[in-house]
């Protein structure tokens, strides 16, 4: 056999095992069980509809409205299981319906963000802080980190494999052995490199 053959091939097989999975997120919140009891009542249950790719995390049935001083955007989907701080998740596109300029923020980075007005058919509630746009971010298990030879925290670039491809910046790492591996953008993102399901994307360095 040709070894110029055998070398591709290797080559090639290294080359997509080095790359992620990418998933496009759109507008969601997470909320915690004091909003969950304002919002559908004392000791409601989230219910799930589907499971999400990182384990533990599930779409809910419910939706809510989030309202800013310009604008609602109605039938937003929750994320369970609840957290222990209600968490609300737009994009830049989103922010400017509302007419807010939330920070740029790993999840769970809530302090000094903004708040925002969440409405059921039941009640509403005004946050004072938890909106925020989720920092671009790739999710690794500790034997992919390994592999990619990253450590939580790192920032590195990524390429995506798109129909437009092209490379971002500023992505932060996040290790964890609750995590599955995979990479997460906003629909603003997903838009810019001509995301569809099955795109992936190649850690740089």
């Amino acid at each position: 056999m040709d070894i110029e053959y055998i070398v591709e091939q290797v080559t090639k097989r290294i080359s997509e095992k080095l790359k992620i999975t990418v998933e496009a997120s759109g507008r969601h919140l997470h909320l915690s069980r004091e909003s969950i009891d304002i919002l559908f009542g004392k000791g409601y249950k989230l219910t799930k509809a589907t499971e999400l790719s990182q384990p533990g995390q599930f779409r809910c049935n419910e939706r809510v409205s989030i309202s800013g001083p310009k604008g609602t955007i109605a039938n937003v989907i929750v994320l369970g299981p609840e957290r222990s701080q209600t968490q609300v998740e737009v994009s830049k596109t989103d922010a400017l319906i509302l007419g807010v300029k939330p920070p740029i923020r790993e999840s769970g980075n809530l302090g000094g963000s903004l708040g925002i007005t969440i409405s059921t058919d039941k009640a509403s509630l005004k946050i004072k802080e938890g909106l925020i746009i989720v920092r671009r971010h790739i999710h690794l298990t500790p034997d992919d980190a390994n592999l990619f030879k990253v450590c939580d925290k790192d920032i590195v670039k990524a390429k995506i494999f798109g129909e437009r491809p092209l490379i971002f910046d500023d992505v932060v790492i996040r290790v964890g052995k609750q995590y599955s591996t995979a990479m997460h953008i906003d629909y603003d993102e997903a838009n810019a490199c001509g995301y569809i399901k099955g795109t992936t994307a190649k850690i740089i360095k």
